[in-house]
C-alpha cells in the first residue's frame, strides 16, 4: 500500500492545476485555445472556487464556460464571443468586494453570481456606488441562483438583474403541490441561519398560511451555515415533532450531511428541497441502498428536452458531472441579444435594452420584467425514482433521476412587482 502522502498527491497536484488555471483567468490572462479580439466579452464569474461551497461554485462556472462556448457560434447573433473568467470569493461578502475591483480594474462590466444572496446584496450596493462615481464605466450584475426576493423588492437595483426564479416563487409552487397534490399537512422546516435560508422560513410560512388548506409548520430551525459536522439532534427534532414531511432551502455540503443523518436515523420523511439537484446529491442518495423519498422545485429537472437537454449531455460527457445551472442558458442568450442591438460599450445602454426583454429560453418563452428585474418563468415539481424509458438521463451518473411530476407556468407562480426601481 502507498503512503497517504503519495495516495493523495495527484489529487493534489490537479487541484494545484485548477486554482493556478482559475487565477491566470481571473488575472485577465489568455489561457490556451481563448481568443482575443475586438468580438470577445468577458464576464467575470464571482462566486466561491475554495472553501466549504467551492464544488457548487466550480461547476456554476464550468457550466458558464462551458455554455459560452458552445452558444458563441449557434446562439449569437451579434457574432461576439463570450468568456467567462472566474474570481474567488470564498463564499465572502468582502471577499466580493475585493473581486469585483479586480475585475472592475480588468474592464470586465457584467459580472456574475449566484451563490448566496448576502454576497448579491454587497455586490449590488457596491455596484450602485461604482456606476454613481464612475458612469463611463458602469458595471452590471446578472444574478443566476441568489433567490431572496427583496433584491427585486425593496433592494432592487437597475443594474441588477435575476435569471432564475426567487424564493417567493418557487415556493409559491412547492405549497401549491403540497397542498393540492399531496395528503401532507404538517410540515417541518430546516435551513441555513443566513439570508436565503431565512427567507425560505418567512416566505413558507407566509404562502402556507395564504393557500387556506391546513398545511401546518410544526417545526422551524435555523441551523449555522457549513460548520455542523451531524445533523443529528436537528433531525431527531424534526421526528419529535410529528411532521410528515420535511422542506428545505439547504445546499452544497449542509444538504449531504443532513441527508446523512436522515440516513443514519433511519427518517424517511419526504423530503422537498430547492438544491437536490446539485452536484454530489444525487450519487449521495443511491449510496444509501434505499429509495429516499426526495423532491425538488426548480426551473428544469435531468431529462431536460430540446437544445438544453443535448448540452446537459454534452456537458456530463465532458466534466463527468451534471449541468445544474439551467438559467446561464438563458443569461447568455438575453446578453446576445441584447448585445446584437446596442453593442457592448455602455452597460446603461445593456441594462435598458434587457429591462423588459421577451425572448426564448431554454424551456420557452420568458419576460425580464422592467418593473423590478426579476425573470418570469416557469416551475418544475420534480420527484427523485430510478430512470426509466421516459426518463432516461440519470443524475450524476447513476440510476436515478429527477423527474418532472408538475409544472407551473409563468403566470401561476408570479408573484406582484413592489420595487422603486431608480431608472437610468
Amino acid at each position: 500500500m502507498q503512503p497517504a502522502s503519495a495516495r493523495t498527491e495527484p489529487e493534489s497536484a490537479g487541484r494545484r492545476r485548477w486554482l493556478a488555471a482559475a487565477a491566470l483567468g481571473a488575472a485577465g490572462v489568455a489561457l490556451p485555445g481563448c481568443v482575443r479580439s475586438a468580438d470577445v466579452v468577458r464576464l467575470a464569474y464571482i462566486d466561491p472556487l475554495s472553501g466549504p461551497a467551492a464544488d457548487v461554485g466550480r461547476n456554476g462556472l464550468r457550466t458558464w464556460q462551458f455554455l459560452a462556448a458552445r452558444l458563441n457560434e449557434q446562439e449569437n447573433p451579434a457574432g461576439l464571443r463570450f468568456e467567462v473568467a472566474g474570481f474567488d470569493n470564498k463564499g465572502s461578502p468582502q471577499e466580493s468586494l475585493h473581486a469585483l475591483r479586480a475585475a472592475i480594474d480588468q474592464g470586465f462590466r457584467v459580472v456574475l453570481q449566484g451563490n448566496g444572496s448576502g454576497v448579491a446584496a454587497t455586490l449590488v450596493a457596491a455596484i450602485e456606488r461604482h456606476n454613481e462615481r464612475f458612469p463611463q464605466r458602469d458595471v452590471l450584475l446578472l444574478n443566476y441562483a441568489a433567490m431572496d426576493p427583496a433584491l427585486t423588492r425593496e433592494r432592487c437595483s437597475f443594474w441588477h438583474f435575476r435569471i432564475d426564479a426567487d424564493t417567493a416563487m418557487k415556493t409559491q409552487a412547492l405549497v401549491t403541490f403540497l397542498a393540492q397534490d399531496t395528503p401532507w399537512r404538517r410540515v417541518a422546516l430546516l435551513n441555513q441561519n443566513y439570508a436565503h435560508g431565512q427567507q425560505v422560513s418567512s416566505w413558507f410560512r407566509r404562502k402556507a398560511e395564504e393557500t387556506g388548506d391546513g398545511l401546518r409548520v410544526v417545526s422551524d430551525q435555523l441551523h449555522p451555515a457549513f460548520i455542523l459536522r451531524d445533523f443529528a439532534p436537528w433531525v431527531r427534532q424534526l421526528r419529535d415533532s410529528g411532521a410528515q414531511v420535511l422542506v428545505t432551502g439547504n445546499w452544497g455540503v449542509d444538504l449531504r450531511r443532513l441527508f446523512d443523518s436522515l440516513e443514519a436515523e433511519g427518517i424517511d420523511l419526504p423530503v422537498f428541497g430547492y438544491y437536490t439537484h446539485l452536484p454530489g446529491i444525487a450519487s449521495r442518495l443511491v449510496a444509501y441502498g434505499r429509495p429516499m423519498p426526495v423532491f425538488q422545485v426548480g426551473s428544469s429537472h435531468t431529462n431536460q428536452p430540446g437544445r438544453l437537454g443535448l448540452l446537459m449531455e454534452a456537458f456530463a460527457r465532458q466534466h463527468e458531472e451534471d449541468l445544474v445551472v439551467s438559467s446561464a442558458y438563458d443569461g447568455l442568450v438575453m446578453l446576445a441579444r441584447a448585445m446584437a442591438r446596442v453593442g457592448r460599450s455602455s452597460a446603461t445602454d445593456l441594462a435598458r435594452e434587457m429591462s423588459g426583454m421577451q425572448f426564448d429560453g431554454f424551456d420557452g418563452p420568458v419576460v425580464l420584467r422592467s418593473a423590478d428585474h426579476q425573470l418570469q418563468k416557469g416551475l418544475y415539481i420534480n420527484r427523485w425514482q430510478r430512470t426509466d424509458a421516459v426518463h432516461p438521463r440519470g443524475a450524476d451518473g447513476t440510476d436515478h433521476t429527477f423527474a418532472p411530476v408538475r409544472h407551473f407556468d409563468g403566470v401561476a407562480v408570479s408573484q406582484p412587482a413592489q420595487c422603486g426601481m431608480v431608472r437610468r
